[in-house]
């Protein structure tokens, strides 16, 4: 080979490196991308409460006494359960007591004048029935007659009179019994004491209307607990009672319990000038599920409104505007295909058309360049995962 063909080989090689170290710095770089593969699954439509719910007690009353006065006895304390009808708090009622005993002895004085008087009544009824046997046989008079009949009637009043006073003294020991009864506090159902106000000795003031004081004794039945949650009023009206339901817990992270609408609120409620919400209440379909539970855990309710098991789904967060998808091609780049979805929520859509199992689509959409037509390069740490 002659010298010149040399030397424009070696030219021609040169610019050939030349041109291919270009074209490697200036290429475009592929674009790094999560992909995630279509597999069928589970997809239900769910709403969840726009605040946090409560759990709450099925029974719960916060009790005061009628009238007010100095607690004389405290017989429970914060914690204790208590049975239905047992004595919670007494207030000082001596005086009342007092009336009582009187008006129990006005009672037995009452009834010791119906057997005297009664006694008088009977012994007139017999005198005067005597003078009628006596008037016809002509010993006595007319006038005798009726006078013996006119004294057996006014007895027989007067003893009617004495039992009168009877049920009157009994009515007055009734009411110092409802009296007394102003001054106590029984457990209206079996419970536990959450809270007491008031120590022995102190004065005890009962809540007038429109004056908002604090109870005596706040008594929960934590054996029916229940959960009460604020839905967006949008979606109202595809709640029902009986729907089923997932509770969540904060004190229980990660984890959920089973359940049901039990009841849904015939109004609206504004707590917030932009917030209108309706309270629904949801049950646990096992009430020992959760362990023991507080009055006042703060707790979450999704509904679920319907559900769709064995289809193909995609993730929600691979959906673009117009339900469309980017997929990964066999060349290397990434192409556009449009899907149509069913059933969806925030984690899953069901693919009605568009995509098969096996297929892998880009989740990590809010990535700088991912779009149609451009290469890509697979997440390594983001597949690792």
């Amino acid at each position: 080979m002659s010298p010149l063909i040399r030397r424009l080989l070696l030219a021609v090689l040169v610019v050939v490196l030349i041109a291919a170290g270009v074209w490697w710095a200036t290429r475009p770089k592929p674009v790094v991308v999560v992909f995630s593969e279509i597999k069928r699954g589970l997809v239900e439509s769910t709403i969840a409460n726009t605040r946090a719910g409560t759990v709450e007690a099925c029974q719960r009353t916060k009790l005061s006494t009628i009238t007010g006065g100095r607690i004389e006895v405290l017989a429970v304390k914060e914690g204790d359960r208590v049975e239905k009808g047992q004595l919670l708090m007494k207030l000082w009622n001596d005086d009342q007591r007092a009336q009582r005993a009187w008006y129990a002895a006005q009672v037995a004085t009452a009834r010791q004048r119906v057997n005297e008087a009664c006694s008088v009544a009977a012994n007139a009824e017999r005198e005067a029935d005597r003078q009628v046997t006596l008037r016809a046989k002509g010993f006595v008079s007319q006038a005798k007659e009726d006078s013996a009949r006119s004294e057996a009637q006014a007895r027989s009043a007067g003893c009617a009179a004495s039992r009168a006073d009877v049920l009157q003294a009994e009515a007055r020991v009734r009411l110092t019994r409802v009296e007394e009864g102003r001054t106590v506090l029984y457990a209206p159902f079996a419970g536990t004491i959450a809270k007491i106000v008031g120590e022995v000795g102190e004065y005890s003031t009962p809540s007038p209307p429109g004056v908002p004081t604090p109870p005596a004794i706040d008594l929960i039945d934590d054996s029916c607990l229940y959960v009460k949650a604020p839905m967006d009023e949008v979606d109202a009206p595809r709640i029902a009672a009986g729907q089923a339901v997932r509770i969540s817990l904060d004190a229980l992270p990660k984890k959920s319990f089973p359940g049901q609408v039990k009841r849904v609120a015939p109004y609206v409620s504004a707590v917030e000038k932009q917030a209108r919400t309706v309270d629904i209440e949801a049950t646990f379909d096992d009430p020992a599920a959760p362990g023991k539970l507080l009055v006042g855990y703060s707790a979450d309710v999704e509904v679920i409104l319907d559900v769709r098991d064995n289809v193909v789904r995609v993730p929600t967060s691979a959906l673009l505007e117009g339900g469309r998808v980017l997929v990964a091609g066999a060349d290397g780049m990434l192409e556009e295909r449009q899907v149509k979805t069913g059933l969806a929520n925030w984690e899953f859509a069901e693919v009605l058309e568009g995509l098969a199992p096996g297929d892998r689509v880009v989740t990590s959409l809010e990535r700088a360049g991912v779009k149609a037509g451009v290469h890509y390069a697979v997440d390594g740490q983001a597949a690792g995962r």
